[in-house]
């Protein structure tokens, strides 16, 4: 039960409070003074002539309602606490955060001049986002010289927290800008907890383990080949994330493209047992290679288009991807809106799949990755089908980043492999023979994708692109990166001005749409040469 009417009066009231797994939910009298801009807690009602048990100052802080259920809600404080309330149903919910946002709304903006003017110096870039800006393109196709390509060398890990502890402030003041479910397609987050890679980039990342995928067409009967696509599936997410910390690759402007190939060995298994002192014939033969390209095809919606192949195993993947974010509280979510297709044409099969969910969880303190939902995986010639079920972790309690899958014969309705575990880390892979299989996704070897140099690649190429942002984010100068950020913007904007006065349509490099979809111009499929 709460008291108070007046949107500025203080109100106060019973709530329960989340203190530890052991402790677990209490209720403690709760008081919002507006006049001091105080959240304050006691043990009950009748211990209020007493101090406060606690309080939460609200200036700059930021109240969230959870996306776990309609009762809950969490208060952070500018210093980094928090805490995490429930109140009877959602109408009382909705009362408490409505006032205490209020209130510190209130006292934000009492907080003084200085501080409004370096945090609002900061948001100028954030609370505009428009995607960053093109020199004019040419709409042919680039040949793309194999052999300008080196190992990559750039080994960025994402685990510097020091600039997001730093600029707390202009986090929490961002967080209070925002509505829960909000679009977020048109916000950017500021420039100092980007990633040091474009998104069309981190899309290249996922096909770490070459090996796996070049491996799929391998598989014996179709059974075995459903099989080893999940399994590629599942341990490609790992390496795709720098680090444990989560943060936002840059968002590709429309017309960037991201080139890059793998060398993959031979396997000696396709060869007889070399005698002993003989040298090994899979060693002596030159490599496959798996090439990739991707291609940012639309703004709004913003659409990533991505293809790799491997001519010698005869198979490709396509696919594109809506990248859909909304704000959750103290959660951003991504739908990765989308289809992937991987054709193998030594078999005459196509594998249609979706992405997960991703979601980036304490965004205050060490934000981290979770993904989240089902995907699904289907062959129609074979009959085969997967369903992968990403879960994401309970509010309290539970294990994180747990994944469940099974494959099963669609015809039959019998399932023939189930795997449990965590797509970070350990994963157990069952059979209907009653044998098993462990991957430890940590311990899979990754192999070093080949990129040419920045000198090498074309204006619009991604990391020639953002080469200044990156060397700033590198030397953690934050002023100058944003800048460099500012001025593409500012390109971006001159160019769809322009295209919309000479009524000029954008046309894509690469990709073309078909349907509700993209699609690679030159796939494998559409090459006789590789059909037969």
């Amino acid at each position: 039960m709460f008291h108070g009417s007046d949107h500025m009066e203080n109100i106060d009231g019973y709530l329960m409070k989340y203190t530890n797994l052991v402790t677990g939910w209490q209720y403690r009298f709760f008081v919002l003074n507006n006049e001091a801009g105080l959240l304050e807690y006691f043990v009950n009602e009748q211990s209020r002539p007493q101090k406060p048990r606690g309080m939460l100052p609200l200036a700059g802080a930021v109240i969230s309602p959870s996306d776990e259920d309609s009762h809950t809600f969490t208060v952070n404080a500018i210093s980094g606490e928090q805490y995490k309330l429930r109140a009877t149903d959602a109408k009382e919910r909705q009362h408490w955060v409505s006032r205490l946002q209020i209130c510190t709304q209130h006292h934000t903006e009492a907080l003084g001049k200085v501080r409004q003017w370096v945090c609002w110096r900061a948001f100028e870039h954030i609370l505009k986002w428009e995607l960053i800006p093109l020199p004019p393109l040419s709409q042919e196709q680039e040949d793309i010289d194999a052999d300008d390509e080196v190992e990559d060398s750039f080994s960025d890990k994402e685990e510097d927290l020091g600039a997001v502890e730093e600029e707390r402030s202009v986090i929490l003041h961002l967080l209070s800008q925002l509505k829960l479910g909000m679009d977020l397609t048109r916000v950017v987050l500021p420039t100092f907890i980007l990633e040091k890679r474009s998104l069309l980039e981190m899309y290249a990342d996922f096909m770490s383990h070459p090996d796996l995928f070049v491996a799929i067409t391998d598989g014996s009967s179709p059974e075995d080949r459903m099989v080893r696509f999940v399994e590629y599936y599942l341990t490609s997410f790992h390496e795709g994330r720098k680090g444990a910390i989560a943060k936002k690759p840059y968002n590709p402007i429309i017309g960037e493209t991201f080139h890059c190939s793998w060398k993959v060995p031979r396997q000696p298994e396709a060869f007889k047992e070399p005698s002993q002192g003989s040298p090994d014939p899979a060693a002596s033969q030159d490599p496959y290679q798996v090439r990739f390209v991707a291609e940012q095809v639309s703004h709004h919606p913003p659409v990533s288009g991505f293809y790799a192949e491997c001519q010698e195993r005869r198979m490709c993947v396509n696919t594109h991807v809506w990248t859909k974010s909304k704000f959750m509280g103290m959660s951003i979510g991504v739908s990765m809106i989308g289809e992937g297709c991987l054709n193998l044409l030594e078999h005459d099969e196509e594998y249609t799949f979706t992405l997960p969910c991703a979601y980036a969880r304490s965004i205050l303190t060490v934000p981290w990755v979770e993904l989240g939902g089902k995907v699904n995986i289907t062959c129609a010639k074979s009959g085969y089908s997967s369903v992968i079920t990403f879960q994401t972790k309970p509010f309290y309690g539970g294990k994180l980043h747990k994944v469940t899958a099974e494959v099963k014969h669609n015809p039959t309705n019998a399932v023939v492999c189930r795997v449990q575990g965590e797509w970070n880390g350990v994963l157990e892979f069952s059979y209907t023979s009653g044998e098993t299989k462990v991957v430890d996704v940590t311990k899979l070897p990754v192999t070093r994708k080949q990129v040419r140099p920045i000198e090498k690649q074309g204006p619009t190429e991604s990391r020639r692109l953002w080469q200044h942002v990156t060397e700033y984010l590198r030397q953690k100068d934050i002023d100058k990166a944003t800048e460099h950020k500012r001025i593409l913007e500012e390109r971006q904007r001159t160019e769809e001005r322009h295209r919309a006065e000479t009524e000029t349509p954008w046309r894509t490099r690469y990709f073309d749409r078909e349907g509700e979809g993209w699609v690679y111009q030159k796939p494998l499929w559409k090459n006789s040469a590789f059909k037969s």
